[in-house]
């Protein structure tokens, strides 16, 4: 894909499409990887990002329970010791 570099004020820029601003998930901020001969813009992502609300939210519907317990009945803890 060809783009045009444009004037920014004092600085150039480039325009990026609405179909592609989708479809690569970029909103506010890019992050820029400059290698010798090329350079890559990628969404920028956040790991875990709104994890706190997701933990919130399973908390509230009690989604938050084991499911087995941690301590089986026939374990022998004593080895560990």
């Amino acid at each position: 894909m060809e783009i045009s570099v444009i004037p920014i004020g004092n600085s150039k820029g480039i325009r990026l499409t609405k179909t592609v601003l989708e479809k690569y998930n970029i909103t506010d901020t890019l992050e820029l990887i400059l290698e010798k001969d090329y350079m890559v813009l990628r969404s920028r992502q956040v790991p875990r990002k709104d994890w706190e609300k997701s933990f919130q939210k399973m908390h509230e519907n009690g989604d938050d329970k084991l499911l087995i317990s941690d301590i089986f009945e026939d374990e022998n803890l004593e080895e560990w010791s």
